[in-house]
């Protein structure tokens, strides 16, 4: 057992005392003394709240699922159904309009639009990269992925193939003009790039002179006015840079001598220590708090073998360029949000003083918020404004909300930081949340900076919701179903309406298919057209490509029109999923029961064995998902509802789930360190875990996967010790 020391009334695991005395409090003018007995005063106060809120949940959960077993076989009247969640004040009452006064606001949240990567902070690569990816080329988005086409002799070789190079760049034309249009023909027969008296004037292979068609789109440019290495332009409030090099791989080939083009892409990144990380102790959660800490400070760095060589990757530098009025400067680097674990779970990483594990949450809070002060008060390379950003996953209603500001506060206080420096990110994930959204803003009126549609979770809360109520549609049917558009019409219409244009982020949910970037491009475009300023991809690539939409698309002006929505969506965001007179084949039965088994035991066999919490996972059809624990939740809910309407049988789901682990195994017996599940079902933690997700559905806390995921990865990692 890890080695605990005394600190105020509380056991702290020596792991995180270290770490947060010696690495997290120096320079932050915050002493060792104040900040533990500053957290058990939050502890003392805060955990029975915590635990009282849980209770609520509890409570609310039996109570409709006693409505729904007293109406078994009756055909439930809306308005009826509707009366019922105010009576039990799941619905709580809607309040005067207003307006957030969120104050301090970088303007990468507020005013403008553009992709959001998440990515897991305890991968210090992938921590970097992301924060990285506020800048990336085009050409290698288009060049490495499916968004260009393979035909005619343009197929990704092991070395550079001419054919689909040229097919890139032409891409990178067509972009150009489209989003940046000359006054006189078009950038495919452009000569040179040239500076002249602060102007941009572009000279065609015919010796014309022209300029772009609305010249402040230019902003400035690197090198030297009559041979500029760079030219800056701007459009929907995104940059874009034109990279010129006569002597580069590609540049030495174009007329034009551009070597690339440079799009602004990631503003923003979640630093997740949540859903996307496997952090069951002291030791996994100061793994993620380290990498936080460099990120904050400014100094993380990862170095990795790649390709034969030896590589070191660090935090971009911020970007100058030239202008008539001076120097123009430039973040490197997108602004990091920190994404903190919600209400439900507890950590071993601190005990109270009468031995219960502290709510995680809670730990949460008060170190990356200690950590953030490195870079609000010293680096200042995160946020120009001096703010922090949270988000808070998983809240049901307002009055949990409020609670997370109410810490927030505590925090602030006990931090000596000024009141609202915390600002909170509102996933809008879990159904209560979603009826009473506009309250659960104004309780958070002064610090919202985000509010975001988690569709993944919210299923996941939809099903585990209604599990009394019937058998719920196939899981493919539920992306078409009456309140998933209700849901995400609402949550752009309550932000509107609390006045989170050009204050906030209106966010919308992630693109999981990381390979199809053909198919991103092509339906991902709706979700600035929705009215959402940002929305969640799952690599720097797709960054890159997701952001070519929001040129095409002016976000804000979509918002103007979109802020005089009238509609009530609560109807039909209370259309519940429930199949009505279904009449399923066995084959199509064992179709939806072994598509959900494999992305069950696919994504936890990983988490539990290798403690990854986030990962590409092939399904079924050997099509790489992005996998965590909300899309686990869909699968293991849906398989719960349908064991628990009796469409299958607990027999049924074993055998189904042994010979889709044989499936799973297969798929990853590349990896050398991949222990199989099917040599030995009755030991692998694994499989007993995915079995559990299952059959403990109906009472794990609004089916979520975390305490059957901690408790069995707890398991194996005390084996191995």
């Amino acid at each position: 057992m890890a080695k605990r020391l005394n600190r105020s009334n509380l056991q702290v695991s020596e792991t995180l005392v270290n770490f947060i005395e010696n690495d997290a409090l120096p320079n932050t003018n915050v002493s060792a003394e104040r900040f533990w007995n500053k957290l058990e005063l939050i502890l003392d106060h805060f955990a029975p709240l915590n635990k009282k809120l849980l209770e609520t949940r509890g409570k609310i959960k039996k109570q409709i699922d006693a409505f729904y077993i007293d109406n078994s076989g009756k055909t439930i009247d809306q308005n009826l159904y509707i009366n019922f969640l105010k009576k039990i004040n799941y619905i709580v009452p809607v309040g005067n309009d207003f307006t957030i006064e969120t104050q301090n606001v970088d303007p990468e949240l507020a005013q403008k639009a553009g992709p959001q990567l998440v990515v897991p902070v305890t991968n210090a690569r992938y921590a970097l990269n992301a924060a990285n990816a506020r800048w990336g080329s085009l050409y290698d988005a288009l060049y490495g992925t499916d968004a260009i086409s393979e035909d005619g002799n343009a197929k990704k070789t092991n070395s550079y193939n001419p054919s689909r190079g040229k097919k890139v760049v032409e891409y990178g034309r067509d972009f150009l003009d489209k989003n940046f249009e000359l006054g006189n023909g078009s950038h495919k027969n452009v000569n040179t790039y040239e500076i002249e008296n602060g102007n941009l004037l572009i000279r065609s292979e015919d010796s014309v002179v022209t300029q772009l068609k609305n010249p402040n789109q230019y902003v400035g440019y690197q090198g030297s006015e009559n041979c500029p290495e760079c030219i800056l332009l701007k459009n929907n409030n995104l940059h874009v840079e034109i990279l010129i090099n006569k002597n580069g791989n590609i540049g030495s080939t174009d007329k034009a001598g551009i070597d690339d083009i440079i799009i602004e892409s990631a503003l923003t990144t979640i630093q997740d220590c949540e859903d996307s990380v496997a952090t069951v102790d002291a030791e996994d959660k100061v793994s993620a708090y380290k990498n936080w800490l460099g990120l904050m400070r400014g100094d993380l760095e990862d170095t990795f073998e790649k390709n034969g060589k030896i590589l070191t990757r660090k935090l971009n530098q911020d970007k100058i360029y030239i202008t008539t009025n001076g120097e123009y400067k430039l973040p490197g680097r997108s602004v990091m949000l920190i994404r903190n674990v919600g209400h439900l779970m507890t950590n071993p990483a601190i005990l109270m003083k009468n031995g219960d594990e502290i709510p995680e949450g809670i730990m949460d809070a008060m170190i990356t918020s200690l950590i953030a002060i490195h870079d609000i008060k010293i680096s200042k390379m995160n946020s120009r404004t001096g703010s922090v950003y949270i988000v808070k996953p998983k809240m049901h209603g307002p009055e949990e909300v409020k609670f997370a500001c109410d810490v927030f506060s505590a925090v602030e206080e006990a931090l000596n930081l000024d009141k609202y420096t915390l600002k909170i990110g509102i996933m809008d994930e879990e159904r209560r949340t979603t009826v009473n959204l506009k309250e659960c803003i104004r309780a958070a009126k002064e610090r919202t900076v985000f509010i975001n549609t988690g569709f993944l979770d919210r299923t996941g809360d939809e099903i585990h919701t209604a599990m009394e109520a019937g058998p719920i549609i196939p899981k493919g049917d539920i992306k078409n179903a009456k309140w998933i558009s209700a849901y995400e019409n609402n949550n752009v219409k309550i932000g509107l309406d609390c006045g989170l244009s050009g204050k906030a982020q209106i966010g919308k949910g992630m693109w999981a298919m990381p390979d199809l970037m053909d198919e991103m491009l092509k339906q991902k475009i709706n979700h600035p057209k929705s009215g959402a300023n940002t929305a969640w991809v799952p690599s720097p690539t797709a960054a890159t490509l997701h952001a070519l939409h929001y040129h095409e698309v002016d976000v804000f002006n979509i918002q103007k029109q979109k802020s005089n929505d009238n509609n009530n969506y609560l109807n039909d965001i209370l259309d519940v999923p429930i199949s009505k007179g279904h009449n399923w084949s066995q084959k199509e039965i064992q179709k939806e029961m072994d598509n959900n088994a494999q992305g069950i035991l696919g994504y936890v066999v990983r988490w539990i064995d290798q403690g990854v919490g986030c990962s590409k996972v092939p399904d079924i059809n050997n099509v790489g998902l992005m996998e965590d624990r909300a899309t686990c939740r869909i699968s293991s809910q849906h398989l719960t509802n349908w064991m628990r309407h009796g469409i299958f049988t607990k027999d049924q789901l074993i055998e189904t789930l042994k010979k889709m682990a044989k499936i799973v195994d297969d798929q990853n017996k590349g990896d050398k360190t991949y222990i199989p599940m099917s040599g030995d079902f009755e030991n692998s933690l694994a499989f007993k875990a995915s079995l559990d997700l299952i059959t403990e559905g109906t009472v794990s806390p609004s089916g979520y996967t975390e305490p059957i995921l901690h408790k069995r990865r707890l398991e194996l990692k005390s084996m191995l010790d």
